[in-house]
């Protein structure tokens, strides 16, 4: 390994999708450290996966916050969304 041994290569430094998985709602609720944040959305950015996930929880985040019913498309996400937690613990394949 080259430079400083004690820096960890970028790639070591991202975050996985079982741990966004498991970080998502206290990412969107603003409540994680600045370094997971910032992890979280890079990797939010780049893996389609997650940030289908993503966008159905703010969805769904935002519809509670207005009080309103959320639209069908959401309601259906939502009910897919947990029954691929039961199937593999959300994960997606290969992941």
């Amino acid at each position: 390994m080259t430079g400083r041994p004690w820096r960890r290569r970028e790639e070591d430094r991202r975050i996985g999708c079982l741990r966004v998985m498991r970080v998502l709602q206290s990412y969107l609720d603003g409540e994680t450290d600045e370094v997971t944040a910032r992890r979280m959305a890079a990797h939010l950015e780049h893996c389609r996966h997650c940030g289908l996930k993503e966008a159905t929880y703010r969805e769904i985040k935002e519809a509670l916050a207005r009080r309103a019913e959320p639209d069908a498309g959401a309601v259906e996400r939502l009910r897919a969304f947990g029954q691929s937690l039961l199937e593999n613990g959300g994960a997606g394949e290969g992941r």
